[in-house]
């Protein structure tokens, strides 16, 4: 299943390029959709939406590596019709094989190039998902601190219920074990807070420039990954497909001739592993037409003003902590429903704004006009601030 966008030679186009980087990025939203909707019958599938970053890094590490070892291109070139070639200078005239016009002599990829082109498009990646989600925790925290100032310390990961029989000084030990690893997360949270924002501009610094320089024809690496390995992406002949497809079944019957044991241990074998090529080879092609599904599905839902880029949403911020009463002020009765100032059931209940206490309104209304303050807290109040209640707590 391919798709010739057009263009001249072997270099393929800047939008071909473009088209194979971003299909990652849409497969992996397809999915997380799908799944998500699985999800609501299927609870169980939450466990896999709440490792997402791995699932994904898993599926994607075994389809580069079967498409690298079978037609030397990632998932998403093999689709376009692409082949990565190693990029070497010329340096014999004489020599015209594979050879183009600018001096550059392609082959066939090696193993080294192959596993750290797997490293490229998936663990790195990977990492820096990760660093993401711990910037985006740390970034929420200091919004938080710099809006209610730093909370109460959280010690999430102390257990609090210990075995009656344990001793102080193991309940101790672990307390400050547990102490040191949440202070050791937070210092790495902070790290990263600050390194990520730096990496991040780099990164996509680099990779705008070699994209820019790929577009105006100024270098034949589309990212800093390629040219860091050396490997040039190239158009594939109608030799090479037909190569490749020999290839790959060069190396399934090389595969069906190691399996070892008795003859019926390797007639189940070897129906097992012709299986695992079929899902395989089904799988890319359910996998592409899924990106085109969600694809189609999101431009049919969602409106122009929902595709435009929509602003930063930040996490609601924590209420703020109940007022303290007063020292001098009137003592709060046990009973929630009595009013403070007469000690009787509240009648006509209302409550004073500026500190959320509830009295009785003739109560509160003569006391704010007489003392202008709230009884409980003694904080500045007016009568403006009296708000009558149509349900009592």
């Amino acid at each position: 299943m391919l798709f010739q966008v057009g263009g001249q030679g072997t270099r393929p186009t800047f939008f071909e390029m473009a088209a194979a980087q971003q299909l990652p990025a849409s497969l992996r939203a397809a999915l997380t959709y799908s799944i998500g909707v699985l999800a609501l019958r299927r609870p169980i599938l939450h466990k896999v939406l709440d490792h997402e970053d791995e699932f994904f890094a898993l599926l994607m590490l075994v389809l580069e590596t079967h498409s690298l070892r079978t037609t030397d291109a990632s998932f998403a070139e093999s689709l376009y019709g692409l082949r990565r070639r190693a990029a070497k200078i010329r340096t014999k005239q004489s020599d015209i094989r594979s050879k183009t016009s600018d001096g550059i002599k392609h082959s066939s990829l090696e193993k080294r190039q192959r596993v750290l082109s797997v490293v490229f498009m998936v663990v790195l990646p990977y990492l820096k998902s990760k660093l993401h989600s711990i910037y985006n925790k740390e970034r929420e925290a200091r919004l938080q601190a710099s809006l209610w100032g730093p909370g109460d310390e959280r010690f999430e990961n102390v257990d609090y219920f210990v075995e009656g029989e344990a001793s102080t000084s193991s309940r101790t030990s672990a307390e400050a074990e547990a102490t040191i690893r949440t202070r050791l997360a937070k210092n790495i949270q902070k790290i990263v807070g600050v390194c990520y924002p730096w990496l991040h501009a780099t990164t996509e610094g680099l990779t705008f420039t070699y994209q820019l320089l790929y577009l105006l024809d100024a270098t034949g690496f589309y990212s800093v990954g390629l040219h860091a390995l050396g490997i040039h992406v190239c158009r594939a002949t109608g030799q090479e497909l037909m190569d490749t497809s020999s290839r790959i079944s060069k190396i399934r019957s090389r595969e069906r001739e190691r399996l070892r044991g008795p003859p019926w241990v390797k007639a189940v074998q070897g129906a097992l592993l012709k299986c695992a090529y079929v899902v395989l080879d089904y799988s890319q092609t359910g996998l592409i037409a899924a990106v085109f599904i969600f694809k189609m599905m999101e431009w049919w839902y969602q409106s122009a003003e929902e595709r435009m880029s929509a602003p930063t949403v930040y996490p609601p911020p924590p209420p703020p902590p109940p007022p303290k009463v007063a020292k001098d002020g009137i003592p709060l009765p046990p009973d929630r429903t009595i009013c403070p100032l007469c000690s009787q059931k509240r009648a006509n209940p209302s409550v004073v704004t500026v500190s959320g206490f509830v009295f009785c309104y003739a109560c509160i209304h003569k006391y704010v006009s007489q003392y202008k303050r709230c009884p409980v807290t003694l904080m500045q109040a007016d009568i403006d601030q009296i708000r009558r209640l149509f349900h009592d707590v």
